[in-house]
C-alpha cells in the first residue's frame, strides 16, 4: 500500500519538459509540422532531391502520423524537440541529400518468399 503512495507521488512531481498540458503539446506538434511543410521547398531547392513537393509533403504527413498514438506529454515533448534538431540540420544545410533521401528507404527488409532465397538468407 505505501509503495502505491510512493509511485502516485512521483508521478505527480514529474516536472514537464517544454508543455504543461495536452493542448499545450498539440499546439507544438503542429506548429512543428508547419515549420516543416513551408520549408519543403526551400530544402527541394537546396538539396536536390529527386522527389516533388507533394512526396515530400505525404512523407512528412507519414512521419507525424508514425507518432500519432504518443499520450505521454513529456515523450511528445522530446519528439518535438528532435524535429526542430532536424528542421534547423535541413534548413542550415547541414545535413547531407543522403539524410534525407533515408526518409524514404525501407528500413524493414521483407522476409525471402521462394526456396532460394531462404536458403541463401540461412532461414528455415
Amino acid at each position: 500500500m505505501s509503495s502505491a503512495k510512493v509511485v502516485s507521488s512521483a508521478v505527480r512531481h514529474v516536472k514537464p519538459i517544454l508543455s504543461v498540458d495536452r493542448n499545450e503539446a498539440r499546439r507544438r506538434v503542429l506548429n512543428l509540422y508547419k515549420a516543416w511543410y513551408r520549408q519543403i521547398p526551400y530544402i527541394l531547392l537546396d538539396y536536390d532531391i529527386p522527389k516533388n513537393a507533394k512526396q515530400c509533403r505525404e512523407k512528412l504527413r507519414e512521419e507525424f502520423d508514425k507518432h500519432k498514438h504518443v499520450n505521454d506529454i513529456r515523450v511528445i515533448d522530446m519528439l518535438v524537440v528532435k524535429g526542430h534538431i532536424d528542421l534547423k540540420e535541413a534548413v542550415e544545410v547541414w545535413k547531407h541529400r543522403s539524410h534525407l533521401m533515408t526518409y524514404w528507404q525501407d528500413t524493414v527488409e521483407p522476409k525471402p518468399k521462394d526456396f532460394l532465397s531462404k536458403f541463401i538468407a540461412g532461414s528455415n
